[in-house]
């Protein structure tokens, strides 16, 4: 409860008091003045209670700012090891591939003829495969 609603309740009491003062009494300003302080005391509580329920609202707000940025920064992390391991994974793959590549390059200059004969078997094969007549 806030000072606008204490003090709103208060003079809406005080009009009430006056009002009823004021009608026994047969003094009609002074019922006026209690219904005017009554609907002055009731805007500044209904006031008050908007303001209170305003501040709840935005620090339900921070709050719901803050985790959604702790949620947010730890999907960032865990994306960022993803795409470390990704980086890491494709280092170690293209190694593999450039050392099998190597090993290739290394058989084939070692063992020329053989290669030869299996680049000229696998042409004929395929022009053979090719052709339109068998």
């Amino acid at each position: 409860m806030n000072r606008d609603e204490i003090r709103g309740a208060s003079r809406h009491l005080k009009g009430r008091a006056q009002s009823a003062v004021g009608g026994l009494t047969g003094d009609p300003a002074r019922q006026v003045r209690g219904a005017v302080n009554q609907v002055a005391g009731g805007a500044q509580y209904a006031y008050g209670r908007v303001r209170d329920r305003a501040e709840d609202l935005a620090e339900d707000g921070r709050h719901l700012a803050h985790a959604t940025r702790e949620r947010a920064e730890g999907l960032i992390d865990d994306g960022r090891h993803y795409a470390e391991e990704a980086r890491r994974q494709a280092t170690t793959h293209g190694r593999r591939a450039a050392n099998h590549g190597r090993r290739a390059v290394r058989y084939a200059d070692s063992h020329r003829t053989s290669t030869l004969l299996t680049f000229v078997g696998v042409a004929f094969a395929f022009g053979w495969l090719a052709r339109s007549s068998r």
